[in-house]
């Protein structure tokens, strides 16, 4: 799904999975506007598979949505594979690189997605590493706000005001996920509409819809392993 936006991203896109390869190669239906990947799994492919990659990404539009950067980790940022995702977005003419509000390693890769205390001393550091990332890539990096299912401690601000505080500092876009302000919203008991209207739209690059699963508590979890709700 799309916004206005200088990227020449349109319409209705797809995540590209491996193993919708081999039907792609017989051709990619009209419906499909663009493409969407995350770096992390593509990076090293070579062989068979990488040429049908490369194949596709010299035919369509594609975005690159990450998933390892912990933009919000407390250690320093992994600049070897900051340079090695340019040289990827660099090959592919990607312009346009996303990644998660949160952070994902400390000492190791947690393979999960956790979220950043809403501080101003957190603000100041995310935005400091967008910053740091976006002169290595040389091109924009959109955020895309995460789920969250606790408060975060000693919060100082609430999620709307962390986001918007953040995307100014860093002087970056943001990558509306639909879902995860539903899912925060019934989890957190904020109004899912003022909360978008909150956020700054001429920042917005393209969004994501999903659906989520429903635990026994009441608490709803983006899996993205349910059919999106009307």
């Amino acid at each position: 799904m799309t916004m206005p936006n200088a990227f020449g991203i349109t319409g209705a896109g797809l995540g590209l999975r491996r193993a919708l390869l081999p039907a792609l190669q017989a051709g990619v239906p009209d419906c499909i506007d663009f493409f969407e990947v995350s770096p992390e799994n593509w990076i090293n492919v070579g062989g068979h598979l990488g040429r049908i990659f490369r194949s596709l990404t010299e035919r369509h539009c594609f975005v690159a949505h990450g998933l390892a950067l912990s933009l919000g980790g407390p250690a320093p940022l992994d600049t070897t594979f900051l340079y090695q995702l340019k040289r990827f977005l660099d090959k592919h003419d990607f312009a346009l690189y996303t990644e998660h509000l949160s952070f994902c390693s400390d000492e190791g890769h947690f393979y999960d997605l956790y979220p950043i205390p809403f501080t101003h001393e957190a603000v100041r550091h995310v935005a400091g590493r967008i910053r740091q990332s976006q002169d290595i890539l040389e091109r924009p990096i959109a955020l895309e706000n995460a789920s969250y299912y606790v408060q975060p401690p000693q919060a100082e601000m609430d999620e709307l005001s962390f986001i918007n505080a953040v995307l100014t500092e860093a002087d970056c876009l943001l990558h509306l996920d639909v879902n995860n302000i539903y899912v925060n919203s019934v989890n957190h008991g904020y109004d899912a509409l003022a909360f978008l209207h909150g956020l700054p739209g001429e920042r917005i690059v393209y969004g994501h819809v999903a659906g989520h699963d429903l635990e026994p508590s009441g608490l709803i979890i983006d899996t993205h392993g349910q059919n999106t709700i009307d």
